[in-house]
């Protein structure tokens, strides 16, 4: 095979364009075979494979610094850089990242997982190679999958055309993002350039060829394929060329010859150059081609019994019942669980794109004009939009509903993806509803209380494991904690998923004699007030949580018991604050990277003991 050949860019400086084909073809099958054996990023890969052999046969990477946006198309490009190897544990504990990683070798700059920087990125590195004592790299950098729907690519662009640094920007046009993005590239730009007086115009013409006997209709269709054609011919090149970045394209993303000498030629010009490319995403595998929906972006769905399918669920019931309830997704629609709602209510749906600020903020207003917003995205991007869920949400105490998928420790994307945040960030929001739901019936029965709940934002957040289901006697209602079970010598309140292990800690410490109280918080902001009371008089308390233990609900216990104990004079208990530590957690399975925090059964039971000795 000509891929065991491959084990850096020189290598492919000796291949004929035939020998080409037949390498990509084979890094397709390679790629196809590592993600269906551990999971991963497929069809955005799938793409890329034509244009990142051109990159790196016209380009000296690491020399010239090539920067992906984003990161989860950068498979071709680990293979082509000597780690071919490292497919056997991708995305496995000690193994190869699923995203570029500084550590993993010196052809990836940025470690670049969520979308829509990569511009930034560039103009930032551009400006330094191009300054006195700059070493005058070349700079490349590919964006696409969607990631020009977010607001920040655009920023970017905007400051590298005012500054005409030097750099080359692959703009890799597949139509879609994770799902199909809500606007094509050429739709889009297309649309920026509209106007009143030319679109009146244009309908009065479209009317009269309308009318003309006999031939109206053959000649109100050539009008749209000249408009068609004049789009695609001029609108591009006039969007970016007015920002002061050159434009060429677009070229087959699939040609590796045109690609090279696209690339070639844009490497010899002055200043911003983007090259426009069109590329198939999941190319190649027909399983890919033929899914609708995302292309086989990744092998994830939401599973019957999860988090994610309590929440379709319950979703839609309560939207039958109110028509002023909207589902908002951020390019995200189907691992957020809401392809059924925008099937079975799609004039209520609104898909954004890579673009989680605009959604928080378009949110608000949907809520101000007296709809009802849900607002489905995981929790590692949720956090990309905190100043809009305080300030344009929360400020204005509009009754936007987040629903957070993805919280706590996710696994095998690795640390920018990991939900440790949401707790900390988000129940510092005036007048913020927090729930942390710890089985399928609960979150349902959350999602109810929170259309009840009007006078500010709610926030309902879960983990991406299979969810307990529970008996209806185990299922707590409205703003109260729910006391699972009752003792004198210990009380252990855990947040969310974490009660099945707290539970299960407690039995195995009734067997040695501690009798421990387990307390599920239900809503984490605000604090139920008998469950602080009742904390208070344990000798010895325990709170668990799956998000950062600095500042994070454990904290905010620890800090409301201080409160209660100097006012009412009471013993302070001993507590412990169990959760996740103040560093970047490496990608591996949840339970095992949980366990090895401590945050597990035999955790809480080695915590208990300290605590006690």
């Amino acid at each position: 095979m000509l891929l065991e050949t491959i084990s850096s860019p020189a290598d492919l400086k000796r291949l004929d364009y035939d020998q080409l084909k037949v390498l990509a073809t084979e890094i397709r099958q390679f790629i196809v075979d590592a993600v269906n054996e551990h999971g991963g990023h497929l069809g955005s890969n799938l793409g890329v494979v034509e244009l990142t052999l051109a990159l790196h046969r016209v380009f000296e990477s690491p020399h010239d610094i090539i920067l992906w946006d984003t990161g989860h198309q950068a498979y071709v490009h680990k293979i082509l850089t000597g780690r071919r190897d490292g497919f056997a544990k991708l995305r496995q504990a000690g193994g190869l990242s699923g995203y570029p990683s500084r550590s993993e070798s010196e052809h990836d700059w940025v470690e670049n997982s969520h979308a829509s920087t990569v511009l930034a990125w560039a103009h930032g590195m551009a400006t330094a190679q191009q300054s006195e004592g700059g070493e005058h790299r070349r700079v490349v950098a590919v964006i696409g999958d969607g990631s020009m729907t977010g607001g920040m690519a655009f920023e970017g662009l905007n400051n590298l055309g005012h500054s005409g640094r030097d750099c080359i920007i692959i703009l890799n046009d597949n139509g879609r993002s994770y799902a199909p993005t809500i606007s094509k590239l050429g739709e889009t730009l297309a649309r920026l350039r509209n106007n009143p007086s030319y679109l009146r115009r244009q309908a009065r013409l479209e009317k009269l060829l309308a009318e003309v006997p006999l031939v109206g209709e053959r000649l109100e269709r050539g009008l749209e394929a000249t408009k068609a054609a004049v789009r695609e011919m001029w609108e591009p090149p006039a969007f970016f060329e007015t920002l002061g970045v050159r434009y060429t394209g677009p070229f087959d993303g699939h040609d590796i010859e045109g690609l090279e000498k696209a690339l070639s030629n844009a490497s010899q010009l002055p200043g911003p150059h983007v090259i426009h490319v069109l590329t198939q995403k999941g190319r190649g595998y027909a399983p890919a081609e033929n899914d609708p929906i995302k292309r086989l972006h990744d092998t994830s769905e939401a599973k019957p019994g999860s988090y994610t399918a309590a929440f379709t669920e319950a979703l839609i019931k309560i939207a039958e019942e109110h028509p002023e309830v909207w589902a908002i997704t951020a390019a995200m629609p189907d691992s957020t669980g809401l392809l059924p709602f925008k099937e079975r209510f799609p004039d209520r749906f609104l898909d954004v794109g890579i673009a989680e600020q605009h959604a928080v903020t378009a949110a608000a207003g949907m809520a101000m004009g007296g709809l009802r917003p849900v607002v489905a995205i995981y929790s590692t991007f949720l956090t990309r939009a905190v100043d809009q869920v305080m300030y344009d949400v929360g400020l204005h105490r509009q009754p936007v509903i987040f629903c957070v998928d993805r919280a706590g420790i996710t696994g095998d994307d690795g640390p920018s993806h990991h939900g440790v945040l949401d707790l900390v960030l988000f129940t510092k929001v005036p007048g913020m509803t927090v729930f942390a739901p710890s089985s399928y019936q609960e979150l349902q029965v959350m999602l109810q209380d929170a259309m009840e709940l009007t006078s500010g934002p709610v926030m309902i957040r879960w983990p991406k494991t299979m969810a307990r289901q529970v008996a209806p006697d185990e299922v707590g209602h409205g703003l109260a904690a729910r006391r699972t079970r009752t003792g004198e010598d210990l009380c252990i309140i855990a947040v969310g998923k974490m009660l099945e292990a707290a539970e299960a800690a407690a039995t195995a410490l009734a067997r040695n004699g501690i009798s421990v109280t387990v307390w599920d918080p239900r809503v984490v902001q605000p604090l139920d007030e008998s469950m602080l009371e009742d904390a208070l008089r344990h000798s010895h308390v325990i709170t668990i949580e799956d998000g950062l233990r600095e500042g994070g609900v454990g904290s905010a216990i620890l800090t409301a018991l201080t409160d209660r104990s100097q006012r009412s004079g009471t013993a302070m208990p001993n507590v412990k604050v169990l959760g996740t530590p103040l560093a970047y957690i490496p990608h591996g399975k949840p339970d095992a990277i949980l366990a090895e925090l401590g945050l597990d059964t035999a955790g809480i039971i080695a915590a208990a003991k300290s605590l006690l000795d």
